[in-house]
């Protein structure tokens, strides 16, 4: 997909949101490295961050390249243990969770944030959830306000904050969201 203007903002004909493919993880990694340094995110460095990138139950993942460069991620899953919004979207609909899909991994590196290439990188995962009959649905730390904000903007339904305890001693506070229908 190449982007010639969008109503995100983006007017450069040198971004492309594209399949992710296993030759741009290592990429995708030091763009991760750069996010989590400015940014936090993710918040506990995974050990394995290619393997965190890849997770199990991943369906599709894309990546943005803004002259040539990688500049950004998100990934699209089946839903997994310790995703709040699959189960509560189900509940609130009467459906089954295996109807929903994960939009996850996002990122965007510092210097090439301001051309919406977060919206377009979330579009084209919600577009293949579709495409697929699943609901798309999402969990974002309460900390990081910069993505609840982007989500808020896209039109995203917050569904509830809730604690979420990540491991022994680590008790966090998460927005569930799903996209609206």
């Amino acid at each position: 997909m190449n982007i010639e203007s969008s109503g995100a903002g983006v007017e450069r004909s040198d971004l492309q949101i594209r399949p992710r493919t296993d030759s741009a993880v290592e990429t995708c990694v030091r763009v991760l490295e750069e996010v989590h340094q400015c940014d936090g995110y993710p918040v506990n460095w995974p050990d394995q961050p290619d393997e965190w990138l890849s997770q199990a139950s991943l369906l599709e993942a894309w990546v943005a390249e803004l002259g040539g460069r990688l500049v950004g991620h998100v990934s699209l899953s089946r839903n997994s243990e310790g995703d709040l919004a699959p189960g509560l979207w189900s509940e609130r609909n009467g459906t089954n969770k295996a109807l929903t899909a994960v939009v996850s991994r996002l990122f965007v590196a510092p210097q090439a944030r301001g051309y919406g290439i977060g919206a377009l990188l979330v579009g084209q995962a919600v577009q293949e959830a579709r495409r697929r009959g699943l609901h798309p649905v999402l969990d974002v730390v309460a900390s990081d306000t910069a993505a609840a904000a982007l989500y808020e903007r896209l039109g995203w339904e917050l569904l509830a904050t809730v604690e979420q305890r990540w491991g022994p001693s680590q008790l966090v506070t998460v927005h569930c969201y799903a996209a609206a229908s």
